[in-house]
C-alpha cells in the first residue's frame, strides 16, 4: 500500500477543490516529504493519474490577473471519496506496512466516527498479537536473539518493532477513549490544512515544474 494516493487524496477532499502547489504546500506542512513518498514529482503524478482513473476531476482554471499559465484544479469525486475512505480504514488496520501509511491515515483519522476508529485501532492490535504468535512458536525472544547467530538480530528486531506498535495503538486507543479530539459526527474538527496563500513554514523551498499547472 502506498502512503502517496492516501495523502492526496485526503488533501483535495479538505479543500473541496485545490490545484496541485496547494497539495504540495499542505503536505509539506505536515511534512509528509520528510517521512513518505510525498515528493512533488509523485505528488503531481498522482493527481494526474488519479484523474484518469476517475477518483479525481480536473477542471482547468483560468490564469490569474497577474498572468501565468491556466491552473488544473481537482476535485473528489464520488469513486475517490470510497476509495479514500477504503484506504483510510485500511491504514489504520494493517501492521504490516511501512509507517508512512499509518502516518498517512493519522493525518485524517478525525474524518471517521470515533468508536469506529477505537475499533480499527484494535484490529490492528490483534493483527499485531497474532503475527508475534506465530513468529514466536519458532523463536523465544527471551532467549535473546543470540540464539539464533547474529540472523537472530533480524527476529529480535522484528518482534520488539511489533511489541512497540502494539503498546502505542493501546495507548492511541486510550487517549480516543478518553475524549481526546474531535471525530466526525462531533462538532467542528481540527483541520491541519494551509489556507490559500497562506506562508508555509516548513516548505522546502525548492520549485518544481509543476507548481505552476
Amino acid at each position: 500500500m502506498s502512503a502517496i494516493r492516501l495523502l492526496v487524496l485526503g488533501a483535495v477532499r479538505q479543500h473541496g477543490r485545490a490545484h496541485g502547489y496547494q497539495v504540495r504546500n499542505d503536505l509539506e506542512y505536515w511534512g509528509a516529504h520528510e517521512w513518505s513518498n510525498a515528493k512533488p514529482g509523485s505528488i503531481y503524478h498522482a493527481l494526474k493519474q488519479m484523474a484518469k482513473q476517475g477518483v479525481l476531476l480536473a477542471h482547468e482554471v483560468a490564469p490569474s490577473t497577474a498572468g501565468g499559465p491556466p491552473r488544473t484544479e481537482y476535485e473528489i469525486t464520488a469513486a475517490g471519496h470510497e476509495e479514500y475512505f477504503k484506504l483510510l480504514r485500511e491504514s489504520l488496520t494493517a501492521y504490516d506496512q511501512n509507517v508512512d501509511v499509518l502516518s498517512a491515515a493519522l493525518g485524517f483519522v478525525l474524518d471517521l466516527p470515533r468508536a469506529e476508529v477505537v475499533g480499527l485501532l484494535r484490529r490492528r492490535v490483534a493483527a499485531i498479537e497474532a503475527w508475534r504468535d506465530a513468529v514466536t512458536e519458532h523463536y523465544v525472544p527471551e532467549a535473546g536473539p543470540e540464539q539464533l547467530g547474529h540472523i537472530g538480530e533480524i527476529m529480535n528486531l522484528w518482534v520488539h518493532t511489533a511489541d512497540t506498535g502494539a503498546e502505542w495503538t493501546r495507548g492511541l486507543i486510550a487517549r480516543i477513549e478518553g475524549g481526546a479530539y474531535t471525530f466526525a459526527g462531533e462538532g467542528e474538527p481540527f483541520v491541519g490544512v494551509l489556507a490559500d496563500g497562506e506562508e508555509n513554514p516548513y516548505a522546502t523551498g525548492v520549485t518544481h515544474e509543476g507548481d505552476l499547472s
